[in-house]
């Protein structure tokens, strides 16, 4: 059974209304959350794709990569969890992951399944909340994984402790 039905979310994946690119994150995270994640990814075998700046690189610790010099080249980690399903986590700061979604490429069921899914693999691995804000209204998060309940939720459903 579905996290999240189509027909009842679909407001909050429609790009002309909460921005194309909303943020995702785990707040209270630490470098041991983000290394879990990046080992999650290469696990799961989801395609992936590690870059500081234009050079593709191999991944790197999550250590070595969050403390980079803040005049270094931006790193990113590019993670389709279905072909046409992109994630693209920052690395801006050790105590959130954070990474960036296009809902252009999260239409319909399908591709809300592959999102919730890969959402809650995250939640499940880190024991973390996972919440979406829409993009430009970071803290107001409209779904996000309830680790109690072990599935993907409106945040006024979720009950974070």
């Amino acid at each position: 059974m579905a996290d999240l039905l189509w027909d009842d979310v679909k407001r909050f994946f429609d790009p002309d209304l909460m921005g194309s690119l909303p943020d995702v994150r785990v707040p209270d995270a630490s470098v041991d959350d983000w290394q879990a994640v990046l080992d999650l990814v290469v696990e799961k075998g989801w395609k992936y794709q590690y870059s500081e700046g234009e050079t593709v690189l191999p991944v790197p610790r999550a250590k070595s990569v969050l403390s980079r010099s803040a005049d270094a080249e931006s790193p990113d980690l590019r993670v389709w969890p279905a072909a046409e399903v992109l994630a693209i986590f920052r690395f801006h700061a050790d105590d959130e992951v954070d990474f960036d979604v296009d809902l252009r490429e999260l239409q319909g069921q399908d591709r809300l399944d592959v999102f919730c899914g890969f959402l809650r693999e995250i939640g499940r691995r880190l024991g973390k909340p996972v919440l979406m804000d829409p993009e430009g209204d970071y803290g107001q998060p409209v779904i996000g994984f309830d680790v109690e309940a072990d599935r993907i939720d409106f945040l006024e459903d979720l009950q974070f402790r």
